[in-house]
């Protein structure tokens, strides 16, 4: 498989568990403010830190499913960005699956392009880079939030929420690839 069927297949994983826990909850994630968000990644990023540090899960979930909720709880942040926060979940299934794909197609085009200008680099890489490099973008995206969103030389909370997606895509990957 190349790099964009392998990108396709594991998006699809964290798409059907979008779809799924849409259809348990709604899309009762519209009410949270976008630093609620970063915050929900931060903890989901130190769980696969601890767990590839000790070794060891006392609680029967692997890093798999934390880097299946980093995608998504990304593509919500995106999603979140774009429509602003709500005091009301008025948002359908439909229309959520709709602003998924399409801040999913965003990330992933993203990713192509830096893909070709770094020549499959990720490949190489350990996972547990991945979550460093996650856990940074964490860092600066609290950062930038402090902030009110106001940058001087760096990319904003959505370019930083989009390399988190993908850097998670990238360990789901070699996960599924290379276990």
């Amino acid at each position: 498989m190349n790099t964009v069927e392998q990108f396709e297949y594991v998006i699809g994983i964290c798409r059907s568990l979008f779809e799924k826990k849409l259809n348990d909850y709604g899309a009762s994630w519209r009410i949270m403010r976008p630093a609620s968000i970063t915050d929900q990644i931060f903890i989901k990023a130190k769980r696969i830190r601890s767990l590839e540090t000790k070794g060891y899960s006392k609680v029967d979930e692997g890093i798999r499913s934390e880097f299946i909720a980093i995608v998504n709880y990304g593509i919500i942040g995106l999603i979140q960005l774009e429509l602003g926060f709500s005091d009301t979940v008025t948002t359908t299934p439909t229309e959520a699956i709709t602003l998924y794909d399409k801040w999913m197609t965003v990330t992933k085009e993203l990713m192509y392009a830096k893909n070709h200008d770094y020549d499959e680099a990720w490949r190489t890489m350990r996972i547990s880079s991945y979550t460093d490099l996650i856990l940074t973008k964490l860092y600066r995206t609290k950062e930038i939030e402090n902030h009110e969103g106001k940058t001087l030389a760096s990319e904003g909370i959505d370019a930083n929420y989009m390399d988190m997606v993908n850097y998670a895509l990238f360990a789901l990957i070699k996960l599924e690839y290379e276990s």
